[in-house]
């Protein structure tokens, strides 16, 4: 006989799992960017007023990242972090909207035939 496989090969899932919850979501990238990214909104968001739920009272906000820091040291370190630089780089590209999931399930309007609503009658044309 060999050597029996360890149980619980699955136990490292855990903090995945925990991410993954409804709870820990975090806002998606189209609404940072239509929403967040606002000047009026970005504003707002950066000088919050004191709440005592939130993390670091509410004063240390990273918009990019919709994420809340504990002191302004942590904030800084994480402007100069991979994972801010990598979620700045993929706000910088166009948010995926509506029109052009239709688009690639085929439903546009480019190709198609114009109805015949939009189509001149020519019933009226003398010969």
């Amino acid at each position: 006989m060999g050597r029996l496989r360890r149980s619980r090969a699955h136990h490292a899932r855990r903090d995945v799992h925990r991410a993954s919850r409804t709870r820990a979501r975090t806002k998606d990238l189209d609404q940072i960017q239509l929403i967040d990214l606002d000047p009026k909104n970005r504003v707002k968001l950066e000088a919050q007023p004191i709440d005592y739920e939130l993390p670091g009272l509410a004063q240390h906000y990273c918009v990019e990242c919709s994420k809340y820091y504990e002191t302004d040291n942590a904030l800084q370190s994480h402007w100069r972090s991979k994972v801010h630089k990598r979620r700045v780089k993929q706000l910088k590209e166009p948010a995926y909207t509506i029109e052009e999931s239709e688009r690639a399930a085929g439903l546009g309007r480019e190709g198609k035939r114009p109805t015949s609503s939009t189509i001149p009658v020519s019933g009226d044309v003398a010969m």
